[in-house]
């Protein structure tokens, strides 16, 4: 503890600290993880030291990397890379509900995912994968740390019974009080791509009850449709229910929307060394292709010698004197303050064909959401060609009614001057000819008509007469005729002027 200097508190846990250092030598900063282990049971400091162990064998590009450790009577220290880009949850909070785009989320996937898969061959199960155990580098690298809860197996297919785990993040067969693998590391991983995709826990809930109820079902919110296909699909299949449903580590890494993306993040000579080799209690053998016979390796000290591929375990009620039988039950619950919620008498338990009932109903529901999501992009997509083509239509529809609304004004217009222009044209002929020029009018001037009086023999004119006009006892009859013809030209006229004006004032209006 004499080489370095604290610098800050970066965080605490149930068993101790975490401190940012640097050593009194040196400017690089590192982290120190301070583990209380005075009053610890002798299982739990075992469990400290084995950290210790585990983290130093873990070296890998995408993992936090080990650096040193020691201990005083106290406390038992850890040092470890510090990350100094902070962690992903910090990050997904930082969006504020701006989604990440597909090409970020999947290269932080993929960096996890390569360090999840060292840990799983080499027997280890993580079992606290959560946002807050991603680191990132000031460069945008993801790592995986914080193994303080992390269990060494003894074979590859042996089952792990401790239940710790961070509560959003935990898996169906945990909270049932069932037995897991790395199937459960697996729905862990699923839980933080769900996050970092929606910004949201896959399970929330106000309680520890509700939130256990809910992962118990395993049915979440679809996936936003802007994401691909294979990503939602690959993450229901990381968050099924059934752990032998979910698929390994390997097996994603072998996705070809996956695999593609490897080379991007491993040196070549890494990658050969991560998917080319056997891993036997925490040794590589390489395989060379040279040498298809090579010598045997001579097997560590104090490692046990086991089958290298043991056969599957029994199940757990025909084992009655493995350990998982004389273990005591444990109580989910406990590492978060409270009992088990779904504890109940062995009589109470769902047979074998209602559980594959219930469980098939649950793929059934994570089936259709898939497929509810891909018809509801495919409907967002058909909805907005529809209202594209209807757009188009009605602006091709209102420029032919302006068209025609056009054309019709301009027809009206040109009678309305034809109109016009012919009345005009008769007016002007009308006053301009003179009176002999009328048809059956004679060259002489027109006399005003005679005015009889009844009860004298005299013939009178109007006063407006000017002319003496001699008497006569009968009208000329001629002249009388030609008269009425003018009045009716000229009454004529005066209809169709008439006529012609009621027709414009019906044009202006219209």
């Amino acid at each position: 503890m004499e080489k370095y200097n604290k610098l800050k508190l970066i965080g605490s846990g149930a068993f101790g600290q975490a401190w940012l250092v640097q050593p009194k030598e040196e400017e690089k900063k590192f982290v120190m993880k301070e583990i209380k282990i005075a009053k610890m049971a002798k299982k739990e400091r075992d469990d400290a030291r084995k950290e210790v162990k585990v983290l130093s064998e873990m070296k890998h590009p995408y993992i936090v990397s080990y650096i040193d450790s020691f201990e005083d009577p106290v406390s038992l220290f850890i040092i470890m890379d510090y990350c100094d880009g902070g962690d992903l949850h910090s990050r997904v909070q930082a969006q504020r509900g701006i989604l990440f785009n597909e090409d970020q989320i999947l290269d932080w996937f993929v960096q996890i995912t390569l360090a999840l898969k060292h840990v799983h061959d080499r027997k280890v199960l993580h079992r606290d994968i959560k946002s807050q155990n991603v680191f990132l580098t000031r460069d945008g690298s993801a790592k995986l740390g914080d193994f303080g809860i992390s269990k060494v197996l003894n074979a590859t297919c042996d089952f792990a019974r401790t239940q710790i785990g961070t509560p959003y993040y935990l898996s169906p067969e945990i909270c049932q009080q069932k037995p897991y693998n790395n199937k459960s590391d697996v729905w862990s991983l699923g839980c933080v791509l769900y996050e970092v995709t929606t910004l949201k826990h896959a399970f929330d809930a106000n309680n520890m009850n509700g939130l256990v109820m809910k992962i118990i079902r395993g049915s979440f919110n679809p996936i936003p449709p802007k994401f691909s296909g294979d990503l939602r699909t690959l993450i229901a299949s990381m968050l099924k229910r059934e752990p032998r449903e979910r698929p390994s580590v390997n097996t994603i890494l072998r996705k070809q929307f996956i695999y593609r993306r490897i080379p991007k993040y491993l040196a070549e000579e890494v990658h050969q060394a991560e998917f080319n080799h056997t891993v036997l209690h925490g040794q590589r053998l390489s395989v060379d292709l040279a040498h298809p016979n090579p010598p045997p390796i001579s097997r560590p000290s104090g490692v046990p010698k086991v089958n290298v591929m043991p056969p599957p375990p029994a199940p757990v009620s025909a084992r009655p004197n493995s350990v998982a039988s004389k273990a005591s039950p444990y109580e989910p619950m406990k590492a978060y303050g409270g009992a088990s919620p779904m504890k109940r008498p062995v009589s109470a338990n769902p047979t074998a064909v209602n559980r594959g009932s219930q469980e098939r109903k649950l793929n059934e529901v994570n089936r259709k959401s898939i497929i509810s999501a891909d018809k509801e992009s495919e409907i967002d997509k058909r909805r907005k060609e529809l209202a594209k083509q209807k757009e188009a239509r009605e602006k091709q529809v209102k420029e032919e009614e302006e068209n025609l609304a056009k054309k019709q004004k301009e027809l009206i217009e040109k009678d309305k001057q034809a109109l016009i222009n012919r009345d005009r044209e008769r007016s002007r002929l009308l006053l301009s000819h003179s009176t002999p020029d009328l048809p059956g009018i004679s060259n002489q001037r027109v006399t005003p008509p005679v005015v009889l009086q009844p009860k004298m023999n005299q013939v009178s004119t109007p006063s407006s007469a000017r002319e003496p006009v001699a008497a006569s006892p009968i009208p000329n009859v001629a002249k009388a005729g030609n008269y009425d013809q003018y009045h009716e030209l000229l009454d004529q006229h005066k209809q169709k002027m008439a006529d012609g004006e009621r027709n414009m004032d019906q044009w202006n209006k219209t």
